[in-house]
């Protein structure tokens, strides 16, 4: 199956509000619509996870950030573009997701990938992704494809065939919040 392929069966299935596994510039991910209520409870369904632990969303453009958070740092595009590694930034003010999407202290933790896959389909798509790692609650976060627990496989709507060969590892995302100086504070280097 090729890559445009996959594209377009994944638009599918967000769109029926159903769960994705997909490449990302960092691990593996089960997403989802992320404006989806129903969508983001399959996803912690599969996972078994707590809804005490938010998810990270996916953006694909830094200019992106603006739609979907109220009052970001004036700066906030060119911070992201800056970075010169996968980051994850936590905001205050998020706009127009759902409840359960949302961390225990009402953030959202968004993040601009530069994957080329992850960028077309979060074009294509229009819309936010849920980006949260391949695995069961409490099992490490699958860096490639053969990581990836069955029991996750089974559950999700549809499985990306690009990169499911690639054997790279690529660490996860550092995740950051911005101070209202500009400057971060490091949660996960």
């Amino acid at each position: 199956m090729s890559f445009e392929a996959d594209i377009k069966a994944c638009i599918e299935v967000l769109n029926a509000g159903e769960s994705i596994l997909y490449p990302t510039d960092t691990v593996w991910g089960i997403g989802c619509d992320a404006l989806n209520e129903d969508a983001v409870e399959k996803v912690f369904a599969i996972k078994q996870r707590p809804k005490e632990k938010g998810f990270i969303v996916l953006l694909a453009e830094a200019r992106d950030v603006l739609q979907y958070v109220a009052a970001p740092h004036p700066d906030i595009i060119d911070i992201m573009e800056r970075f010169e590694r996968p980051t994850t930034v936590i905001f205050d003010g998020p706009l127009g997701f759902p409840e359960n999407l949302l961390n225990n202290d009402g953030t959202i933790a968004i993040r601009i990938p530069e994957d080329p896959f992850c960028k077309a389909l979060l074009k294509r798509f229009r819309k936010p992704l849920v980006s949260t790692s391949a695995n069961l609650s409490g099992e490490p976060g699958a860096q490639t494809y053969n990581m990836i627990n069955p029991a996750v496989i089974e559950q999700v709507a549809y499985v990306v065939k690009h990169r499911q060969n690639d054997t790279s590892l690529k660490p996860p995302s550092r995740l950051v919040r911005l101070l209202e100086d500009g400057s971060m504070d490091i949660i996960r280097a």
